[in-house]
């Protein structure tokens, strides 16, 4: 039986983690990988693509209605290609630490035997732009032993992106986790690819993959369905094949040496982000 590997995707609010997380787990399907996502956002919307656009009833929401009481099919839903969906879910508004769903959901998933044998991926799509509170609970708690961050070429994608490696590195020594790689996520910024390559040297790890900019991503989300099922012969669709293949092959694990802000500035300069750095005074 294969080590069951436990990932959790970070990045800025906006940069198309939970898109990138879906269409990457579509690729791992494809492979033939067993996966199961557990969506750490609030929002509830880190499973839609897999499931069809299905507004999938949340961990936090079944407890509050049902009890603790529950069978595990009412908190797990099967999507794509068998893909095991989960949706932490968040409190009611205005109460309550978001991040609570987190440590609730893993806590339940657990005892009600989610994380059978036959997994081969477990991923947690996590909110958020700095690993704080109960966000960072699947790395803190040692049950995310990987760590992806999906970035940009953007001036603030890279500046949350450090913010990240910073609170890997200090759960390091405990829990065990490792940065796994930079996944560029692009948004057509000059001289993307050169960045994050330089951003991610200096980080103490790698640009994992780059993952071009195609409106079919859009078009496929239009449709709630992942680039891989709407359009299975384009050409992103073999990207996110690729990013699949890069993080079954990947065994480069590291802890990151997140930059100072004025090293960050260094870099942003020495590729023309500058006037972006002025404009928002980090």
């Amino acid at each position: 039986m294969a080590e069951l590997r436990q990932i959790a995707i970070y990045g800025k609010g906006g940069i198309g983690k939970s898109t990138t997380t879906q269409n990457l787990t579509a690729g791992l399907v494809k492979a033939g990988k067993k996966v199961m996502v557990v969506g750490c956002d609030p929002k509830a919307d880190s499973t839609r693509l897999l499931l069809g656009g299905l507004a999938q009833k949340t961990v936090l929401d079944t407890l509050r209605e049902e009890g603790e009481d529950i069978d595990l099919e009412r908190i797990v839903k099967t999507g794509y290609g068998g893909t095991r969906c989960v949706e932490s879910g968040g409190p009611e508004s205005g109460v309550g630490c978001a991040g609570r769903g987190i440590i609730t959901s893993i806590g339940l998933l657990e005892s009600k035997g989610a994380y059978t044998d036959d997994l081969d991926y477990v991923f947690y799509d996590v909110l958020g732009d700095v690993v704080c509170g109960g966000f960072a609970m699947p790395i803190r708690e040692g049950k995310a032993k990987e760590i992806y961050i999906v970035a940009s070429g953007e001036m603030m994608a890279l500046y949350a992106a450090n913010n990240i490696a910073k609170g890997i590195k200090r759960y390091a020594g405990t829990g065990g986790v490792r940065i796994g790689g930079i996944i560029c996520n692009s948004r057509n910024v000059d001289h993307e690819r050169d960045l994050l390559r330089a951003f991610s040297k200096e980080l103490g790890t790698k640009l994992l993959y780059f993952v071009p900019r195609d409106n079919i991503v859009q078009h496929a989300e239009i449709h709630k369905k992942t680039v891989i099922e709407y359009a299975p012969d384009s050409n992103q669709a073999k990207e996110y094949e690729n990013l699949a293949q890069a993080v079954i092959e990947n065994r480069d694990f590291t802890i990151p040496t997140p930059m100072t802000q004025d090293r960050l500035e260094e870099i942003l300069v020495e590729y023309g982000l500058m006037d972006l750095a002025d404009d928002y005074k980090i």
